[in-house]
């Protein structure tokens, strides 16, 4: 019932934001948009089958994807070789985003380079619990917004806080209203913000429920935190908040 629930949540999301990306380009916010949730449906799906009814209680909540994780594969988080050796989440069809840049290539479960955010981020959750079945009886893992957005010829990666406007507005509400009903159907008790912004938005969208927020460092390379001795220091920082 609660992978029901969370597919049924997600696929809702999933239409939603589309429309309203597409709304962010008319208004010339953003000149490209990547709806993972579209065109990596059946790996994103999977992940929920995998990990939504294994009971924990704790949610790890993201930002949005990056161009080589979940903007590849759909999996908050997703590194190529933590989704084929730990999930074990394989041969599933990727298809292509509406709009592809030719600076943003997809190639799905067998894209050629890891996302050094998952790797770090599930080699730790591995470390600190073991199998998939363990970790996610303690944690979940789910990104506020399911939108890449890219401007310029290069195809730059914007996150959601750097856009303005009535349907930047209308976009965060929503992905507020959708972490708001991943909490109820797990019956979550404490959402740990992957960085300042997705605690900003727990903080946010939870307010009045009875739902402990805290936050922890990004895993970043390009944080300076992250890196700190050889990784060390993150790794603490993220460890003494998790279950």
């Amino acid at each position: 019932m609660v992978i029901e629930e969370l597919i049924q949540a997600a696929a809702r999301l999933r239409d939603d934001v589309d429309i309203i990306g597409q709304n962010l380009i008319q208004d010339e916010k953003i000149d490209c948009v990547y709806n993972p949730l579209i065109y990596a449906w059946e790996p994103h799906k999977a992940f929920i089958e995998l990990g939504g009814g294994k009971g924990a209680k704790t949610l790890l909540l993201g930002m949005n994807p990056g161009p080589h994780g979940m903007g590849q594969m759909g999996i908050p988080f997703s590194a190529t070789t933590v989704v084929r050796d730990l999930l074990n989440i394989r041969d599933l069809e990727v298809k292509q985003p509406r709009d592809l840049h030719p600076k943003r290539p997809v190639t799905g479960l067998n894209w050629h380079k890891e996302e050094v955010s998952g790797t770090r981020l599930w080699n730790l959750l591995e470390e600190q619990y073991g199998d998939c079945e363990k970790i996610f009886s303690n944690v979940f893992v789910v990104n506020h917004c399911p939108l890449m957005l890219f401007n310029g010829e290069r195809a730059t990666n914007i996150t959601p806080d750097k856009i303005s406007g009535e349907y930047a507005k209308e976009l965060i509400q929503r992905c507020d209203q959708h972490l708001k009903e991943v909490v109820k159907i797990m019956g979550i008790g404490k959402v740990i913000g992957i960085g300042k912004y997705a605690e900003k938005r727990a903080i946010e969208a939870l307010k009045g429920m009875n739902v402990e927020i805290v936050s922890c460092w990004h895993p970043s390379p390009a944080s300076p935190l992250a890196n700190r001795n050889k990784g060390k220091d993150w790794r603490e920082n993220i460890s003494s908040v998790l279950p």
